[in-house]
């Protein structure tokens, strides 16, 4: 994949489910959720639209097709895995490509903002929740002092390394996703708990074990992250 890709791989997962659709609809925590599931495995972006591609046209086929929309990328999941092996059968044995080099994908005035953005955010949820949880807060508060060191690499005349800013925020965001999973409520994750069970019950079987247990564990952390208020730092959040 090429920089832009590399950076925008939800977008371009998210609008091409769209045009297949034919609707312009927001896309469910549930497919975001799937969608990083792949971006963490590695999935080529190609693989991953040859797969939606394949999904809607078993769908249509099928009896469900008949007057009702694909309503999730839950059902694209197998498919998807489908273009991803004979992917790599494809490329097995072959002589490696020599990529072009990467460019700067996005202007650095605008990746200081996105991180100061975000930089706010995770200061304010640090305030916000500073009786509850004071421990949290001071945790939170350095996340967000480590965030704005980050936008210093920016101001170098040196040619900005993305995936390195992006290994920096990865990090960061970890840390975050522990700190909500350490101090959320009982009460809170037996209903984000519920509400995943809820998106999932359609696609359980069309799902092998080790996808379900991805897909659970990024929809909890990106529900805990809402009720908390905090943002995902990734560049593949950057628009």
């Amino acid at each position: 994949m090429d920089g832009w890709n590399y950076f925008n791989y939800f977008t371009e997962i998210e609008e091409y489910f769209w045009k297949k659709r034919g609707a312009h609809l927001l896309v469910s925590p549930l497919d975001w959720a799937i969608m990083e599931t792949w971006q963490r495995a590695g999935v080529p972006l190609e693989a991953v639209l040859k797969g939606i591609d394949r999904a809607f046209e078993s769908y249509q086929r099928s009896r469900r097709g008949a007057g009702k929309p694909l309503k999730s990328l839950a059902y694209c999941t197998d498919a998807v895995l489908q273009a991803t092996e004979e992917g790599l059968e494809a490329a097995a044995g072959s002589a490696p490509k020599n990529g072009r080099e990467a460019k700067e994908a996005f202007p650095r005035e605008e990746l200081k903002a996105y991180l100061a953005r975000n930089a706010a955010r995770v200061a304010a949820a640090a305030k916000r929740d500073e009786r509850r949880h004071p421990e949290m807060t001071a945790r939170l508060a350095e996340i967000a002092e480590s965030v704005r060191a980050s936008s210093l690499l920016l101001d170098s005349p040196a040619k900005l390394d993305l995936e390195d800013l992006e290994r920096r925020l990865t990090v960061l965001d970890d840390k975050i996703s522990a700190l909500v999973m350490m101090h959320a409520t009982e009460d809170l994750m037996l209903r984000v708990r519920r509400e995943v069970d809820g998106q999932l019950s359609t696609y359980r079987r069309k799902m092998k074990a080790e996808q379900l247990a991805l897909v659970e564990k990024k929809y909890t952390q990106k529900r805990l992250l809402e009720e908390f208020g905090l943002p995902r730092l990734s560049l593949y959040y950057f628009s």
